[in-house]
């Protein structure tokens, strides 16, 4: 990253910033950057929410969610804060009120002023859905987005909760900024496994001959989450495991695996080439739905020796709840490099690991020529990608074990990211910010992609609206999830990756 020398005057506006992802993900992401000196040397945050709060009282809270979340080194935390609680300002007002953009306004006119520079404005909507639809309006109303090169808007997810809800946003904000000011986050791709995954296929030319349907039979990609709703009850019930996980972050991690080389390292050619691999994806016919989507929802279970409730029994959620706390999805793209080729998605809450990872399963080898007993514990080479816990990439392939016999066994070449570069893990959102300063809008989702994905649930979800499930709850806490999904892969002969390997992976332990 650049000193913050070279970076441009800034102003961060984050609305909604008393709350919980200011205090939890932005503010700490704002303060390790400026502790690495990737901020810019003029830089101010202001914060705008309803609540009445002092700015002392405010920067303590701030300072709070700084020492529980920052990856900063702790021992000079609270030197460095007394520096950066400087640059933070509180602005109280109603977000449907003109008279607080004209207070915005103003208050960066009057930074403009002292600084004798004109500062990029970035305007953060940490604030709940239904204002991502409003805010811009009042942005632009008070002349804070008429600045193409200078003015930006931030947009968390989620982005509309269906095709018509997206559409409908898209509108409002491409009505009041142009496409190029607007930043739609998926903190996913911040992770610096999602982001190498580009270095991996492109900047090395061993894999790029065998990615495709000759030599790759399947794709799997999962997203397992260990925890339960926890106090996103009421969310949660409103979006569900399609809304909240597979139409952004897993379909992000499709296209990245799934997209044709790009001509050069540029964001728009890097957007195309994803938006490219979503219209390849060949529709779900709403009357297949069932062959090719599995839902479920976790009843009461064990995990870690603990026994945790069901989704029906967490606070916010109806005791008959039909909402689906699990996903899993068998899909094609339909184009010459991956025809054919299943990939198969999952993703859910209290299954039996918090691991992300997507495995790419070889074909096996064309004729067998050693002896059944040397192959008793044969499996076709795989690459796995490791995103969370551990990040890595290992290659498990068959080597012969020690001894007079030939006896086959499956073993393992890993790169292991925290070992190999020896240096603390930057969160996804210390990255993206960053993104957003230099106005690089690469890692960020534009309008057309958005909605492409939702174009690919919606059959999906308008049959699961006419069908509720009759089964619910239908797996574990602690489990793998439904045995349905387990099934989907069956009936083509593959199969999630093992449960034990999920449990056990690390790379690092591999590359020893």
């Amino acid at each position: 990253m650049k000193a913050n020398a070279q970076l441009q005057a800034t102003v961060f506006v984050i609305f909604g910033g008393a709350g919980d992802l200011a205090w939890r993900k932005l503010i700490p992401a704002l303060f390790d950057l400026f502790h690495v000196e990737n901020l810019p040397e003029q830089f101010k945050i202001i914060i705008v929410d309803r609540e009445e709060i002092s700015e002392v009282k405010l920067r303590k809270h701030l300072k709070e969610g700084i020492d529980k979340f920052s990856k900063s080194d702790k021992n000079t935390i609270a030197e460095k804060w007394k520096l950066f609680e400087k640059h933070i300002a509180y602005l109280q007002g109603d977000f449907k009120s003109t008279k607080t953009y004209t207070l915005i306004s103003k208050r960066c006119d009057e930074i403009e002023k002292a600084w004798n520079a004109k500062p990029n404005l970035i305007f953060y909507m940490a604030t709940p859905p239904a204002l991502f639809g409003e805010i811009p309006k009042y942005l632009n109303g008070a002349g804070l987005s008429k600045d193409r090169e200078r003015s930006r808007i931030v947009v968390e997810k989620p982005i509309g909760h269906d095709l018509e809800s997206t559409r409908a946003l898209n509108r409002v904000l491409t009505d009041n900024f142009d496409e190029s000011q607007i930043f739609r986050i998926d903190h996913y791709l911040g992770k610096e496994t999602v982001q190498n995954i580009l270095a991996f296929r492109f900047a090395n030319p061993l894999f790029e001959p065998i990615w495709n349907r000759r030599y790759i039979d399947y794709v799997t990609i999962t997203v397992a989450e260990q925890i339960g709703v926890e106090h996103r009850g009421n969310y949660y019930e409103h979006a569900g495991a399609l809304r909240d996980m597979v139409q952004n972050h897993m379909m992000q991690l499709l296209c990245l695996i799934a997209m044709e080389p790009m001509v050069s390292f540029n964001a728009e050619e890097i957007r195309n080439k994803k938006i490219d691999v979503l219209h390849a994806i060949r529709p779900i016919q709403k009357e297949f739905v069932h062959e090719y989507v599995i839902r479920g929802q976790y009843a009461r279970g064990w995990i870690e020796g603990k026994e945790v409730c069901g989704y029906r029994e967490e606070d916010g959620v109806p005791p008959n709840s039909l909402t689906e706390t699990f996903a899993a999805l068998k899909l094609y793209v339909d184009n010459w490099r991956w025809q054919d080729v299943p990939f198969y998605l999952r993703t859910g809450k209290r299954l039996a690991r918090h691991v992300s990872e997507v495995s790419i399963h070889f074909k096996a080898v064309p004729h067998q020529a050693f002896p059944p007993e040397a192959t008793l514990e044969w499996h076709p080479s795989r690459l796995v990608i490791s995103i969370q816990p551990e990040q890595g990439i290992v290659l498990l392939f068959q080597a012969k074990h020690p001894g007079p016999k030939m006896h086959l066994r499956l073993v393992g070449m890993g790169f292991d990211y925290a070992e190999t570069f020896a240096v603390p893990t930057a969160d996804a959102y210390d990255t993206l910010l960053w993104d957003v300063m230099i106005n690089d809008p690469t890692l960020f989702m534009r309008a057309d992609q958005v909605e492409a994905a939702w174009q690919i649930l919606t059959p999906v979800l308008e049959m699961w609206s006419l069908a509720p499930p009759i089964d619910f709850p239908n797996y574990e806490a602690g489990s793998w999830g439904p045995e349905a999904a387990h099934r989907l892969l069956a009936k083509e002969g593959h199969n999630w990756p093992p449960s034990m390997e999920l449990a056990h992976y690390n790379p690092a332990k591999i590359c020893k």
